[in-house]
Formats: structure tokens, sequence, C-alpha cells
């Protein structure tokens, strides 16, 4: 009895020491793990998302692409696949499965390997966010323990949208909404089973089973999912017969952007990481520009139409690349090593015809161009000269010539080439400063770099404007006469002269500031300039925006010889369109945070005019941000007498009406008002043009500078683009000037002296003067055009 005795206390006491073994482990470890509460407080990395002001997704940025859902909106197949494929007993256990711990440690001494791990999902979750990936028992122990304590702190719902959200399902997904969006460009509420299936069968092994990267294992597991389920009587005979039916459509979507903004994208990226640092990749900030996603396709279209334009006119350069021994096998591989760029396709000449080509486009598909989408393309001799006009597609194509093709909506396809100029186009609000639309080269994959803000060039003719500004408030009216003549001048110490001429190289004596500006005049800008001097003339000049060391300390600063971004050109110009107000340019309007919380509000001075919509949009956000405001918004500097801006606005629109614009009468309005811009030997083309409602400026050049061509310049380069966009961009809206302000008086004057003229007189016209700087009537001038009163002599000519 006592030896039976003793064998029954040796095996109770064989089988107590794994238990008071583990037991005294758990002891042991215990208090260094972690507090499982903070699960329900988590912060999963999320990224930064970036969306134009109509709500429309512009970019995404961010290692990990994660899109965190509810548990209600999982779909229930797809709880049922994933039970099916990692822990069919995930509602009956308390965070650990004996029955699946036990088979672990039965393949441990079969294989000498730790193979399935047992894990439930429960011990996954502690696994993710609290653990290593380390095979090793002190961790596998610590699992336990922990998924023990989450089940004793968080309900299955809790724990499995815990899980869902977290594991990484390959190509930069982490949760299921994430991998549906980057597999199928579908949220996981759209997925049909089987699909369902696939995206469970990833946890297991995000590479060995990825259905892009290896399709066939991934059917092969998802069809297991699929068999497990009907074993299981989640779904029947029918469901499971049409799932496996279902072939691997999985291909890898990129983020889905609504709106190309690529440039304004990565300023809006710039300032979220000053802002926040790292944190703004990580942290689920949603920022809304002042981006309209409308006026940023005119945009986008505006400029690239533009610069194809332009570059047609100077001839074709010939196809990328040639290889005329290709075989059709070949087409595809050599036609990868191309992207698209800025809506230009690369293709590769098959077949050439008498009256088209035949060509084969990236995904194989082929297509045809024909005789009429390529007879412009003269061969380019030289930026002004082109060959002989080609006759037949043979004169301009070859088999195996590697080109660019762009689509023309019939199904056919015209000859395009990659335009070697480029050109920025920006366009604000004048009231305020936002950016409602902005494309900085013609496409970013070709170049990041962003001429609207990087871009410093010579704005030519498009200064003159901030210099008449200065004239308009130093005694000068839109009809005093300034002497268009030669002038020399000589350097002493240097020995050199400079001689400034006009474009034309023509001089039309005395001439009125108004007509000076819309002919766009050198010799009265300089006159202009020393008359006021060059100190005094900077000074005023930096009211537009401009640091005072940008701008050169001489009298060419008269031309626009100044290096200066469109940004800075486009803001100069706001001044002008909203009354004299000095607005900055601001690209965010908000950000909010994972939560859908204000964390920032812009608030920028803005003129009276946006006033009534700010207060309005202040009031909107007050109760919803936890960010600090302001208790009203600001109002900003009054910089130019709004009396000046009309006067000038009124000199710009005749740069439209008879000046060197005057094509852009095609757009039919009496409220745009611009002035064009030509830097020496034609390098730079600027057109900026504004009404009251919005400014937009377009610089064209070659990011090397050298000249666009003897033929080209502001009115050829830059204002088609304007005009393209500004057509579409004001299409429907009434027409908006700038309000005629009190003290203006309109006098009708003698055109040839600027004076008043005679009662009933018809060869004068109407111009608008400062009550203080108004002619006096032609009553009260003598014969010699002296005031009666005070004898004062009649205008000047400097």
């Amino acid at each position: 009895m006592r030896f039976v005795k003793f064998i029954l206390w040796s095996l109770l006491a064989l089988a107590s020491a794994p238990l008071l073994g583990l037991s005294g482990v758990a002891l042991y470890l215990s208090p260094a793990l972690p507090d499982v509460e903070t699960l329900r407080n988590v912060q999963l990395q999320t990224p930064l998302r970036i969306y134009s002001t109509d709500h429309k997704l512009i970019a995404e940025f961010g290692e990990m692409r994660r899109f965190p859902i509810n548990f209600d909106r999982v779909p229930n197949n797809f709880i049922l696949a994933l039970l099916a494929a990692e822990d069919d007993n995930f509602l009956n256990h308390h965070g650990v499965d004996p029955s699946s711990l036990a088979r672990a440690v039965g393949e441990l001494i079969s294989t000498g390997q730790i193979q399935t791990g047992g894990s439930t999902i429960t011990m996954q979750v502690a696994k993710n966010y609290f653990l290593t990936s380390d095979r090793v028992f002190s961790r596998k122990i610590n699992e336990i323990l922990l998924a023990l304590q989450i089940e004793r702190n968080l309900s299955k719902q809790e724990i499995f949208e815990l899980y869902v959200n977290k594991i990484y399902l390959g190509n930069r997904a982490y949760g299921i909404e994430a991998a549906a969006q980057v597999y199928y460009g579908k949220t996981i509420s759209e997925l049909p089973l089987a699909d369902l299936a696939m995206i469970a069968g990833l946890p297991k092994a995000p590479s060995r089973f990825n259905p892009i990267a290896n399709p066939e294992r991934a059917k092969i597991r998802r069809d297991w999912i699929l068999q497990r389920m009907l074993g299981l009587g989640y779904i029947d005979q029918a469901a499971y017969d049409e799932a496996v039916a279902t072939p691997n459509t999985a291909r890898n979507h990129g983020a889905d952007l609504d709106v190309e903004a690529p440039y304004v994208a990565e300023m809006a990226r710039l300032e979220m990481i000053d802002r926040y640092g790292d944190a703004a990749y990580t942290d689920g900030y949603h920022v809304y520009t002042t981006i309209d996603s409308t006026l940023q396709q005119h945009a986008n279209r505006a400029l690239r139409e533009g610069l194809m334009e332009y570059d047609r006119r100077h001839g074709y350069r010939g196809p990328e690349a040639r290889h005329p021994e290709a075989t059709p096998e070949e087409y595809q591989r050599l036609l990868r090593q191309y992207s698209a760029l800025g809506g230009l396709v690369p293709a590769i000449v098959t077949t050439v015809e008498s009256d088209q080509a035949i060509i084969v486009l990236r995904d194989g598909s082929e297509a045809a161009i024909p005789w009429e989408q390529m007879k412009w393309a003269r061969p380019q001799l030289g930026v002004d000269s082109l060959g002989p006009v080609p006759k037949a597609p043979r004169d301009i194509l070859a088999k195996g010539d590697v080109l660019r093709v762009a689509p023309t909506g019939d199904e056919a396809y015209r000859l395009a080439q990659l335009p070697q100029a480029q050109s920025a186009l920006v366009a604000l609000e004048p009231s305020d400063g936002s950016i409602k639309a902005l494309t900085g080269g013609f496409s970013f994959l070709q170049s990041k770099y962003n001429r609207v803000t990087q871009a410093r060039r010579q704005p030519g003719s498009s200064f003159k404007p901030f210099l008449y500004a200065a004239a308009l408030d130093n005694g000068y009216t839109p009809a005093s006469l300034v002497n268009d003549a030669p002038l020399v001048y000589v350097d002493e110490f240097q020995d050199t002269e400079w001689r400034p001429q006009n474009s034309g190289g023509d001089f039309l004596g005395p001439i009125r500031l108004r007509e000076a500006l819309y002919r766009s005049r050198n010799l009265v800008s300089i006159r202009l300039m020393q008359d006021m001097g060059v100190d005094r003339s900077l000074d005023y000049i930096q009211r537009f925006g401009f640091r005072r060391e940008e701008l050169p300390r001489n009298l060419s600063a008269s031309l626009g010889t100044s290096e200066l971004t469109p940004l800075q050109i486009a803001q100069g110009y706001s001044v002008i369109a909203n009354g004299g107000y000095a607005v900055r340019p601001y690209v965010i309007d908000r950000v909010e945070d994972r939560f859908r919380q204000v964390v920032h509000l812009t608030q920028p001075p803005v003129a009276e005019a946006a006033l009534e919509r700010m207060q309005s949009r202040l009031a909107e956000y007050r109760d919803k941000t936890l960010a600090p405001l302001q208790d009203d918004v600001p109002v900003a500097e009054r910089v130019v007498d709004p009396r000046t801006t009309y006067q000038l606005t009124s000199m710009m629109k005749d740069v439209i009406s008879r000046g060197t614009a005057v094509r852009a009468r095609e757009l039919g309005r009496e409220d745009l008002a611009g002035k064009t811009g030509t830097t020496n030997d034609q390098k730079d083309g600027w057109f900026s043009g504004f009404n009251a409602d919005l400014v937009v400026t377009v610089w064209v050049g070659f990011d090397q500078p050298a000249t666009l061509g003897r033929r080209e310049f502001g009115g050829t380069t830059a204002l088609p683009i304007w005009m393209r966009f500004m057509g579409q961009a004001l299409e429907g809206r009434p027409e908006h000037s700038q309000p005629m302000p009190e003290g203006l008086v309109s006098v009708r004057i003698d055109p040839e002296t600027g004076r008043s003229t005679r009662p009933g007189s018809t060869d004068g016209y109407f111009e608008v003067f400062k009550d203080e700087d108004a002619p006096p009537p032609f009553s009260e001038l003598d014969d010699n055009g002296y005031s009666v009163d005070d004898a004062a002599t009649p205008l000047e000519l400097f």
C-alpha cells in the first residue's frame, strides 16, 4: 500500500511540476507585462492625406497604407473566412486554445521545430501590439499571459477589430481595408466572398500568399480557406462553388487620387513636416488645401496644351529611341522603360502606311496615328529653323521608333513629344491670398522642381505695373505725357555705356502714361524711375510683397530685371486686384486629426471684400476646433491707395483691349486686366492677368535659360496658356471688377496734350483722375495752356 501511495504521489508531483513551473514563470513575468488597458486608446500609424477644398483626395504620404475601420463595418463573410483561416474556436476560448497549443507542442516534439505556434487571434493581438516576433519560449509565455489579460478586459469584437486593423497584408497595406483598396481598388464591404477569402489568407504569410507576386500559391490558400468555411458550415455548397470558380483579379492599385496636383501636395507635405515633424506621416492627419479641384484640372490641361502647342511650332526632334529589329514579343518589354508623362504615353511604331502609322502601346493594344495627326512634324533644325514639310508618314516615322502619343478622343492618337520648355501657372483668390490652382511644370514625374515657388526668373515687362503704381501715387496720372525717346547712360569707371531699347527698336516721342503701359514702352519706365529716384521707387514697390534685397538698385529694375518667382508676381498682382490690400498666398486651409477634429485653421489677413465670407468660416469652426482661434478675422494692411489700383486696373485693361495682349479679347469679357512680359533674347515669357475674383500668373521658359525663339514673346507663349485657363475658370461667372472708389473723377481730355478738351469736342476720351490731380476745365486755361487762377504750367514732359 505504501508503494502504491508513493507511486500516486510521484505521479501527482510529476503532473504538477509543469503547472507549478508555469505558475512560477507567470508570477515572475507578470509584473513586467504592459497594461492591456492601453489597447482601448491605441493609435495606429495612419498616413497623411491631402485634399482639395472640395474634399477630393490629392495625395497620400506614409510608409503604411492603413484605413482603420470599426467592427460593424467588417463584412460577416470576412469574419467567417478569417476565423476559418486563423482561429475557428475564437468565440469559445478565453485567449488561449489548449488544443492548438497541444498541437504545436506535438509538432515541436516530432520535428524539433516550432511550426504553427498554436496562436489564437487574441495571442496575435498581444504579439502585434506588445511583443516582438522572436520565436522563443519567453515571448510565447508572455503572449499567453497577455492574451488571458486581454480576454478579461476586452470584448471579442474589440479584440477582432484590433487584429484586422493592425496586421500587415503585403504591398504596404496594413489592415484589411487598406488591403482591399491595394489589391482590388474597392472597400472591404464591396468585395465578394472569393476576394474576402484571398485577403483572409494573407496574415499567415503576406509575401508567400500574395495574390500579385504569387498568384498560384495565393489561390491555393484561398481555396483551402473556402473549403474550411464549407466544412465548418459557414457557407453552403453553392457559395463555395461560385467562389472557387472566381478568377484571381488582384492587381496593385495605387492611392485612388481624385485630383492631379502633385506640386500642391508637396507644398502641403513640407508645411506639415515643419509643423508636426515625422508625426505628420503617421498620426493620420487630414489636410484640406485651398485648391479647387475643377480649377486645378483646368490648370493642368491649359499648361500642357500650351507647352505642346509651343513645342509643335518648333518642329519634331525625332523618336526617343529606335529599335528597327525589335520583334512583337519585345515591344512591351521595351516600352516598360518609359513612363506616361503629362498625359503623353509611350508607343512603338510597328507599321508605316501611306495615310497612317500603326503603333503598340504599353498595355499591348494596337492603335493608329492618322496622317492629319502627324503632318505638323517638320524636322527641327534649330530653335528658329525647320526642315521641309513632310508629305507622307514615312517622312516622319519608321518601324521601331519609340515615341510619345496623346489620345484624340476618337480612338486614334496624335504624334507628340515631351516639351523641352517648361511652364508654371498659379491662380490666387486676390481677396485672401488662397491658392486656387497651381502646377509647377509639365509633369511632376518628369521633374519635381516646382517652378511656381522655386524658379527665380526675370519678369520683364510684367513687372512694370508696380512701377506705374508708384508713379500714380507720386504725381503722375494716366494722362501724363512722358517722352519715349533714346537714353544713353555712361559708366565712367568701367568705360561702358547702356543704351536701353524698346522691343521694336522704335521711339514714339511724347506719349501718355496709359498708352506707354499698354504698348509696354521701356524708355518710359526708365524715365519714370529716374524721375522718382531708384530708392524711392523701390521702397514703394516693396509694398507689393517683394523684399528690398531682391530688387536691383539701379534703373534696370524698371524693366523687370529682378529675379522673382511666379508666386511672388501673382502676390503682387493680388494687391492691384483687391484694391490695395497686402494679402499673402497660402495653400493649407485647415488640418484635422485622425478623429476629424480641427487642430489648425489658417486665419489669414484679408481684404474687405472677403471679410463677411471669412467671418462666416470662423463662426463655422469656432465650436469644431481644438486649435486656438482669433476673436475676429484680421484685415490685411492697405498698402496702396484704392484709387491708384483702380486707375492702374483701368490702364491694364487696355493691355487686353488694344495692347500686347489683344488676343485675350477672344474671351469676350470686359473685366480682365493684365500685362505681358518678355526678357532679353526671349528667354522668359510671362503673362499675369486678373479680375476681382482671380489672379493668374503664367511663366514659360527653359530651366536652363535659353531663347524661346526670336518670334516668341509673353503674348505668344504665356498668354495662350492664361487664356485657356481663364476662359474655363470664369465660364458662367458674371463680370467682376474693382468698384470705383470715392475721390476719383472722369474728365474728357485731349489725347495729344493730356489736358481738358474744348466743350463739345469729339476728339477726346474720358480719363480717370484722382480729385487732386484732375486737370482744370478748358475754360480755366489761357491760350498757352496755363491756369487762369494760379498760372500753373501744363503737364511737363520728362
